[in-house]
């Protein structure tokens, strides 16, 4: 599935786009994503080193604390899992968050509640000019990034990569 998104960049290049993200190096490949929330930065790891880093993430509109229930507009934390790649999301490329893990499901169900779902790191909003970013937070507990930044991380991170969301 993730070889439509190496041919879309190349056909928007082709077409006039803007240049785009630097891409993995030969012999890069993320073994860990590490975001604090509070610092706003996303790490990618490989073998125990941060090989790149990203500042200015945006939230949803209630940042602080974790997720616990669909609609809370919070932006899960702890130890999960992204899982696949999504070239066709309403976002400018998308890689899926784990969430909710069986404790988050079964905090939600014994208060009578959704914990919600569909959590990923994306970019902005197909149909935006691709160097320009909503201002603030603004999703529904996703990680935002610009255009540019989760092109790259995509080139980077393979389905089965281990993140960690710390508050």
């Amino acid at each position: 599935m993730r070889f439509l998104a190496p041919l879309s960049l190349l056909l928007a290049v082709l077409a006039g786009a803007p240049t785009l993200a630097q891409q993995a190096r030969a012999g890069e490949k993320a073994d860990l994503v590490v975001v604090d929330k509070s610092e706003r930065t996303l790490w990618v790891y490989q073998d125990g080193k941060a090989i790149r880093t990203y500042r200015g993430l945006q939230f949803g509109d209630a940042p602080r604390g974790h997720k616990r229930f669909q609609g809370d507009e919070k932006t899960p934390e702890g130890r999960y899992t992204l899982d696949y790649a999504n070239p066709q999301s309403s976002y400018y490329l998308s890689l899926h968050v784990s969430y909710p893990n069986a404790q988050d499901r079964a905090y939600a169900q014994a208060r009578g509640r959704s914990p919600g779902g569909d959590i990923f790191i994306h970019g902005q909003p197909n149909g935006m000019p691709f160097d320009e970013r909503v201002e603030g937070d603004w999703t529904d507990g996703c990680i935002a990034l610009s255009n540019r930044e989760i092109a790259e991380i995509w080139s980077l991170v393979p389905d089965g990569t281990p993140i960690h969301i710390r508050p």
